[in-house]
């Protein structure tokens, strides 16, 4: 198992302090899948830039797509940039492989956090269970991760020592506040399309 998935576990399992976004999802899982890679020493980074080693990944298949879709050390790519592209529609290939693993089930009467339009829930397993130990266990990581995106933990969150797994949590707390401002700005400018329709009669 991967932090991602120990993150997607956690995500699915665990109250939020406010309504998970999946946007936010996205890109807490792509920054749980860069500090994997780190660990592993797939890449690397210099300051924020993200550095592939060449190093192969065989620790998991998921893992290996996101090894493989680091971008080559010529086009340069940011911490952040990497959140945002590997991100995009990362919650769905995640739950797919946990549908494929039969890590899925369905039940009519409890709320699913990630998908609320399914009535599918996590079944047992020992993915669910070693999550719900690296959760208990205070792992920093996870906890900041978890609450970057508004997962209740127990205060206060341990931050990650300083280095490249610190950089990459940063990112993601970043990168979460840009897309909720811009969240803002969306209901807002349709706030304000609507009060000018009223006034218009419409």
């Amino acid at each position: 198992m991967t932090t991602a998935q120990d993150l997607l576990f956690v995500a699915m399992d665990l109250p939020s302090t406010r309504s998970l976004e999946r946007g936010d999802l996205s890109l807490a899982l792509a920054g749980a899948e860069l500090i994997d890679l780190l660990g592993l020493g797939a890449v690397t980074l210099d300051g924020e830039s993200v550095l592939p080693t060449g190093r192969s990944v065989a620790a998991d298949p998921l893992l290996e797509l996101a090894a493989a879709a680091v971008a080559p050390v010529a086009d340069g790519e940011t911490v952040e940039d990497w959140l945002w592209r590997r991100g995009r529609g990362l919650p769905d290939t995640y739950i797919a492989a946990l549908e494929a693993d039969g890590l899925l089930g369905r039940e009519q009467r409890r709320r699913y956090l990630v998908l609320r339009t399914s009535r599918m829930v996590l079944r047992d397993s020992d993915g669910r269970r070693r999550a719900a130990h690296r959760w208990a266990a205070d792992e920093p990581t996870l906890l900041a991760l978890a609450a970057a995106i508004g997962i209740s933990g127990p205060p206060p969150v341990p931050e990650p020592a300083p280095g490249p797994v610190a950089t990459v949590v940063t990112a993601v707390r970043h990168a979460v506040d840009e897309l909720a401002a811009e969240r803002s700005r969306r209901a807002r400018r349709l706030d304000e399309a609507n009060q000018t329709y009223v006034r218009r009669g419409f």
